[in-house]
């Protein structure tokens, strides 16, 4: 099979085109037949060598993909030949709070990932696609999609009225868009070009800041809220943005921690924390009892992702410069069939 693997840590330079012996599923596996990836901003820190520990070249990166069944291995009943599919980001989370050992399993990180025509994955790391999506579509949701939904729903519990406030428009922050008017909540969003966020009105958006024009972002959304906060922050930034975030969020508000575009490091206030009762969580993906609920959703709601572009295979170091580029506005997508 053909696969793409990354040889070192240089970006998009260290990914290679090459050919593998084609894996067969293990007992409690199945073999599936990728159709389509998609990439996240952790794939850029992965391939940049950005990522921490735990990352061991060559690896075929990506967590995210999309395909379906081309053979199981002894034991498994619940799947069958020809079933459609999505990877789960880590394939031993099912349910409940995650653990440790969940991170030794993570795809394109911890082991091989989907950029490859077949994978071999555990019967309880896969999950079955909504039905009114095609594996272009379906490619999105593993890592950021879900993320969003994690943040949102079953750990933020939002409801009705409540506002939510969104930074940048990449895939989590667009699919957060979203979940946020599926559940009836008010949307604002952040980004540094006012075309994106006439894409982001498009789509739903109550409010919108350019935070290139308006760089105290955190007065705007005071001023947008009746000087109440958001009670959702959705925050990708990190360094340069979470103090702000702090000052954004509503008492009693959540900011759900979920990537550092700026870095990883952070100087806060513990007394704006304190003084607000604000809930700051880290929000890593999530389990497969989540991922579950949320194609539920998607398939009641016939929710469909927003692609920006698609690349085929052999243009998948584009892809990742593409990604890297920032010009993007929800999910970047990598196709194989």
């Amino acid at each position: 099979m053909k696969a793409y693997q990354l040889t070192a840590t240089n970006g998009a330079d260290a990914l290679r085109l090459t050919d593998l012996a084609d894996p067969k599923p293990a007992p409690g596996q199945v073999l599936v037949r990728v159709h389509a990836t998609s990439l996240n901003y952790r794939d850029l820190m992965v391939a940049g060598g950005r990522y921490g520990p735990g990352v061991s070249l060559p690896l075929i990166p990506l967590s995210d993909g999309a395909g379906e069944i081309a053979a199981v291995g002894a034991g498994v009943t619940r799947w069958k030949v020809g079933d459609r599919v999505a990877g789960t980001f880590f394939q031993n989370w099912q349910t409940g709070p995650v653990r440790r050992e969940a991170f030794s399993t993570a795809l394109g990180g911890s082991i091989n990932g989907m950029l490859a025509e077949y994978v071999a994955l555990s019967a309880d790391g896969i999950i079955a696609i909504p039905p009114h999506l095609n594996f272009t579509e379906a490619a999105t949701l593993p890592c950021a999609a879900l993320t969003a939904w994690h943040a949102l729903v079953p750990a933020g519990k939002i409801a009705a009225g409540q506002t939510v406030l969104l930074l940048g428009t990449g895939g989590v922050s667009v699919f957060a868009l979203q979940f946020a008017k599926m559940h009836g909540a008010r949307a604002i969003i952040t980004s540094s070009s006012d075309e994106k966020l006439a894409r982001a009105k498009a789509l739903g958006a109550d409010a919108i800041i350019n935070y290139r024009t308006t760089p105290d972002w955190e007065t705007k959304v005071h001023d947008l809220t009746g000087k109440a906060g958001a009670d959702h922050i959705v925050e990708v930034g990190g360094t340069d943005t979470f103090p702000r975030s702090l000052r954004a969020v509503a008492m009693g508000g959540t900011i759900s921690v979920i990537g550092g575009v700026s870095g990883f490091t952070s100087a806060v206030s513990l007394r704006d924390i304190l003084g607000k009762s604000a809930l700051v969580r880290g929000i890593f993906v999530g389990s497969h009892d989540m991922f579950e609920a949320m194609n539920r959703a998607l398939a009641l709601h016939q929710l469909q992702p927003v692609i920006d572009r698609v690349f085929p295979f052999s243009e998948a170091p584009a892809a990742y410069r593409y990604q890297e580029s920032g010009v993007h506005f929800g999910k970047v997508v990598i196709t194989l069939t």
